[in-house]
């Protein structure tokens, strides 16, 4: 049994919510996190005014492998876009 294989195959889900620039407003950020990085992406709730609106936010549940969640996260991370944790439902209720 290769226990490395299954923790990579395990599904995972972590709770996010992530701030968006205005700058991003036009960049379709969370369907790239769904056909790029292979997630399912539940929106829980969300603010995204328009385009010169400062900032909005989006609260994700997001699901997949292990290695997809932390692709999922490394692409937010690396747009500079801040990711806030969510406390796990396990413990709330959300």
């Amino acid at each position: 049994m290769d226990i490395d294989k299954i923790a990579r195959h395990r599904l995972t889900k972590i709770r996010i919510r992530i701030a968006i620039p205005a700058e991003y407003h036009e960049l379709p950020i969370i369907s790239r996190l769904v056909s790029h990085h292979g997630v399912v992406v539940n929106i829980a709730a969300a603010s995204l005014e328009s385009s010169q609106s400062p900032e909005g936010w989006f609260d994700l549940e997001l699901s997949g492998s292990t290695p997809q969640v932390q692709s999922a996260l490394t692409y937010l991370d690396e747009l500079d876009v801040p990711i806030y944790p969510q406390p796990q439902p396990e413990y709330d209720g959300w």
